[in-house]
């Protein structure tokens, strides 16, 4: 079983619109572990993997703080 986000927004948006990491993988042509890492924080998003992240699930607004912490 894979992992829950870090992110609330993407576990909520995974869980409304019945995404698995696999779903959204290929959705932003990356691979399923790749979206694992980024969405449980081992790895850090690009802007461009944040957003298509981000309009894969339909997320219009999410703050860059917190988890999305740039620093």
């Amino acid at each position: 079983m894979a992992p829950d986000p870090r992110c609330s927004a993407l576990s909520n948006a995974m869980k409304a619109k019945g995404k698995s990491y696999a779903d959204i993988a290929k959705a932003i042509n990356q691979s399923e572990q790749h979206v694992i890492d980024i969405c449980t924080g081992s790895k850090r998003p690009t802007d461009a993997e944040f957003n298509a992240l981000a309009s894969a699930l339909g997320i219009t607004n999410v703050p860059h703080e917190g988890v999305h912490a740039t620093a």
